[in-house]
């Protein structure tokens, strides 16, 4: 498998996830606070964080997604994620999934770094649609979403199963005719 591109935004780079990054990945699924409208319950363990890392190379190893890990490129340490599953070829399409350590929240960054992979998706993918599914309480998603570009669609009642209960999920998308690219 070819290695996942690095991308560089002003103030990160997006580089492709390593097991050496577990411990980092680890330390922010662990709160309650990163997982509270994430698909998944609060690590417990590392190995957990490793089975994520060998579940999204795996991914980009089969072509159906990319994971990139967010780095400040001095330290090389992974504060985050973003990348694209349920990649549609057929469709165009991709679904964008993203999250941030809390202590870089609020600064921009995961509106940079996305501004740039759907950048990536449009140009280099050739995507024409790249969506967003986001639990409508999420409101500071909602709004990262919003400044990036991505349009509200509705919602979708029950959408998902998800810490044992049916889920809203609010779909956002960002057409490529549509995106005003960076």
């Amino acid at each position: 498998m070819n290695a996942l591109p690095n991308i560089a935004t002003e103030r990160v780079t997006l580089r492709q996830l390593r097991l050496e990054d577990a411990a980092e990945l680890f330390d922010y699924f662990s709160k309650d606070e990163v997982t509270e409208f994430y698909d998944l319950e609060s690590f417990i363990e590392v190995k957990q964080a490793e089975e994520l890392i060998h579940r999204w190379n795996d991914r980009y190893a089969k072509l159906e997604g990319m994971r990139w890990g967010i780095t400040y490129p001095a330290e090389d340490m992974v504060i985050g994620t973003c990348g694209f599953h349920n990649w549609s070829k057929e469709h165009f399409k991709a679904e964008i999934g993203y999250e941030l350590a809390p202590e870089h929240w609020r600064k921009g960054l995961m509106t940079e770094v996305i501004g740039r992979v759907v950048q990536y998706g449009f140009k280099e993918l050739g995507l024409h649609r790249i969506e967003a599914f986001v639990d409508p309480k999420h409101i500071a998603s909602r709004k990262l979403l919003e400044k990036a570009g991505f349009t509200e669609e509705g919602t979708l009642r029950d959408c998902f199963y998800e810490k044992g209960k049916f889920v809203d999920a609010v779909v956002f998308a960002i057409l490529s005719k549509n995106h005003r690219g960076i």
